[in-house]
């Protein structure tokens, strides 16, 4: 499926558990967790508390992607978020970082600064320089699916189809196989129902072969199946972490990483990911 990936002091082997990745909104608008982390102070604590809490990838986004959120200039993300990645390399936390964006010019100038790892929302079909430099820099690439509106003839063929272009873009611009993980894009171009749908097709998404990211955390679905405002969602997210695991899924994107490490762990060790040794 790919390589282990290691840096930073940090092994990430999808093989052998699931690897957390922590959520770093350093935005004024975020739906979850807008203004917490908006000074490089906060956003360097905040990012050595989590992967003292077990995350091995924190994912920094500069941008808000919420319904109805404001676009901002390339300019404003990197000024957001440069500085923080620079901060969080100059302290040596042991983490990966991946930069949250769907443009190339923020995407370049994260990578310059000490970023990982590529995670865009579009999947490269809305900046094909995206795929370019993921290309040149060697990095891995997240591809989620999403779309223009939750308008679909057969969901998953129309789904994967989708997928499948993203792969190609990538792929025509030198992204190689191991390079690519996908993520199911839960929230995004889909209504409830169809992310219900896409939940259930995990299965389908992991035999595509690639490594799955699953980003459910506060999010609408779990909202609306529970009635819950944002903050009382934790119990949901462990639900639909949970299942995913029991799918096949390698990877999931959270907010309340203790929470979620101590679900992961537990899942893992039912589903055969790791063993528990009994005490003597």
């Amino acid at each position: 499926m790919t390589k282990n990936w290691t840096a930073h002091g940090v092994t990430l082997d999808f093989s052998k558990e699931t690897i957390v990745m922590g959520i770093l909104n350093v935005t004024p608008d975020s739906f979850s967790d807008g203004g917490q982390y908006n000074s490089v102070a906060q956003a360097v604590a905040r990012t050595r508390e989590m992967v003292e809490q077990g995350a091995k990838i924190v994912d920094i986004g500069g941008e808000s992607t919420r319904p109805g959120y404001t676009p901002i200039s390339d300019e404003e993300e990197i000024e957001r978020v440069v500085p923080v990645i620079r901060a969080i390399r100059e302290a040596k936390i042991p983490v990966f970082l991946s930069i949250d964006t769907y443009k190339s010019a923020v995407a370049k100038a994260a990578l310059d600064a000490g970023v990982d790892i590529l995670n865009d929302i579009w999947g490269v079909r809305r900046d094909p320089g995206i795929a370019q430099l993921a290309a040149e820099y060697g990095a891995p690439l997240i591809l989620m699916h999403n779309r223009e509106s939750a308008n679909y003839q057969d969901f998953w063929s129309d789904a994967k189809a989708d997928l499948e272009e993203s792969l190609k873009i990538a792929k025509d611009h030198g992204v190689h196989d191991e390079q690519i993980w996908l993520d199911p894009g839960i929230g995004f171009g889909k209504n409830t129902t169809q992310n219900i749908f896409m939940m259930q097709y995990l299965p389908e998404l992991v035999a595509m072969g690639y490594p799955v990211l699953l980003a459910t955390s506060r999010k609408s679905l779990i909202g609306n199946v529970l009635k819950l405002p944002v903050e009382e969602r934790v119990e949901g997210t462990a639900a639909t972490v949970s299942f995913g695991i029991d799918k096949g899924v390698h990877m999931v994107r959270v907010h309340d990483v203790k929470e979620l490490v101590r679900t992961t762990r537990m899942m893992d060790v039912l589903v055969g990911k790791t063993h528990y040794v009994e005490e003597t």
